[in-house]
């Protein structure tokens, strides 16, 4: 029975979270014990320990890309009769991928110019792009530049060029796919994982957490979901990233949410091109929660901690 199988597989989940607390106290204990300050334990801080970040820098790790980490997520999934397929190296945060994504994110209403023209140059089988900043204030331009310089040093661009007195940088494009594929959208999914991974450190709340599952319906619907986290006693979190059109996938994000089972209010679309007051809109339209850049964090924040 379908019902007995949910049940059965979510009492797995609370017992693989619990072995985690437990690793966690064992680890905890080994630690020397500070000097007694006459005050209470601090409760809040073994909690901070208890989650599945502990102990490691979640921006620089290669511990979430193993099948252990994916479990109860897969578990979930399959409860509900649905085949979830995993690519475990894409939780590896040990590149640079994420640290430029949290670069063009938390700049994007400077960097988005050069997000578009780079994406445009490499939809149109350009190999380079010029950026022109004599028209900017001496602290944009200089922010672009050094943008521009980091993600060089980091190969997401294979040439880079600052002609300082036209003020010109230029850039000659990094021909592998998954700089490529970066540009195109890859970035904003990354920012989304680790802004829910930040959240998830800061309220030491456990979970299994993934990026671009593939999902398989009984009927063989294929669709794939951008990030995805079940944190611990929580049904899943489900981000879905656009940097780009989204108006015509609503209808599709709407069927989506009702077959996995999960709330409003935790089926997130976070879109570059809205602005508060208009994700706040279509929230209220749709049976759907859409959040701005600047919202992600404050809406997760919410969703963790409840």
């Amino acid at each position: 029975m379908v019902y007995g199988t949910v049940f059965y597989v979510e009492k797995l989940v609370e017992r693989y979270f619990a072995a985690l607390r437990e690793v966690a106290a064992l680890q905890q204990a080994d630690k020397p014990v500070a000097a007694d300050t006459g005050g209470p334990a601090p409760v809040e801080d073994a909690a901070a320990k208890i989650d599945t970040l502990a102990g490691i820098d979640h921006n620089n790790t290669t511990a979430l890309a193993t099948a252990e980490q994916h479990a109860p997520l897969s578990a979930w999934f399959a409860a509900r009769q649905i085949e979830a397929r995993f690519d475990y190296a894409l939780v590896d945060t040990s590149g640079f991928f994420d640290d430029a994504a949290k670069m063009l994110g938390e700049g994007y209403e400077l960097y988005a110019e050069l997000i578009d023209r780079v994406r445009f140059a490499y939809r149109k089988s350009h190999g380079w792009v010029n950026l022109e900043l004599a028209n900017l204030s001496q602290k944009d331009a200089q922010a672009i530049n050094t943008l521009c310089r980091q993600l060089y040093s980091h190969t997401f661009f294979s040439r880079y060029h600052y002609q300082k007195p036209e003020k010109i940088v230029r850039l000659t494009l990094q021909t592998a796919p998954a700089v490529r594929q970066f540009f195109d959208g890859g970035w904003l999914e990354w920012y989304a994982f680790i802004e829910l991974l930040t959240q998830l450190r800061q309220r030491g709340r456990a979970a299994s957490c993934a990026r671009s599952v593939k999902v398989v319906f009984p009927n063989e619907d294929l669709h794939e979901l951008d990030v995805i986290a079940l944190p611990e006693g929580q049904a899943p979190i489900c981000i879905e990233c656009k940097s780009g059109e989204f108006r015509r996938d609503i209808d599709k994000y709407l069927r989506l949410r009702k077959r996995l089972g999960v709330d409003r209010s935790r089926f997130i679309i976070c879109a570059t091109d809205l602005n508060e007051e208009q994700a706040a809109g279509l929230t209220t339209m749709y049976e759907l929660t859409f959040v701005t850049l600047g919202s992600l964090g404050k809406h997760l924040n919410a969703l963790i901690k409840a």
